[in-house]
């Protein structure tokens, strides 16, 4: 056996503990990180989605603006009750005047979606063919935010396109229109309701 000369090391007694022992490690803990990680990430996927629907203004809430939007309907549509006496009264003006505004001609550059806002499968496609065979020139379709919509209103961003939302409403048998920012991929949009019957 090979002896080595004394050194240090040889003096040491039963003092302090010296350096860093580890235990075993238990058996799973890398999958509970894993576990937590992946919730986390989760979360914060499904928030980042909502906040995003929330900016772009493609979600809304279904309690929220309904019942706004069947009170201002019903308030346009009594406030447009009498100019539409108005019109009929006028309406044997004579032929050399100018056309009233409100028609297909007006419409210009301005773009108008059709929204199915009930339950009723193919109401948008219903909505897009009458208005296209009425003149309008519809640029798409597709379902609303919610599906409890009772009154069908057309929705116009500016005070100056409240003429074309005029005679898309009347296109539809509606008197119902609203200013609203709402709805930011179109100028003009019809919210289709329980009540059109296509």
């Amino acid at each position: 056996m090979t002896r080595y000369p004394r050194d240090r090391f040889d003096d040491v007694a039963d003092g302090p503990r010296v350096g860093a022992h580890r235990g075993a490690q238990r058996r799973g803990r890398g999958w509970i990180a894993f576990a937590w990680a992946a919730l986390a990430t989760g979360v914060l996927v499904g928030l980042g989605v909502l906040v995003l629907a929330l900016l772009n203004h493609s979600y809304s809430f279904p309690g929220s603006d309904s019942p706004a939007a069947s009170s201002s309907a019903s308030a346009s549509a009594s406030s447009s009750a009498a100019p539409s006496s108005s019109a009929s009264s006028s309406a044997s003006a004579p032929a050399s005047q100018a056309p009233a505004a409100g028609t297909p001609a007006d419409q210009g550059s301005t773009s108008v979606v059709v929204l199915n806002g009930t339950t009723t499968t193919g109401l948008a496609a219903k909505g897009s063919a009458a208005l296209t065979s009425a003149g309008w020139k519809v640029r798409s379709t597709g379902d609303a935010g919610t599906t409890g919509t009772t009154t069908t209103i057309v929705y116009y961003q500016q005070a100056s396109q409240e003429a074309v939302a005029r005679g898309i409403a009347k296109s539809l048998g509606t008197t119902a229109v609203q200013q609203s920012a709402a709805f930011p991929n179109a100028d003009v949009s019809v919210v289709l309701g329980a009540d059109y019957a296509g």
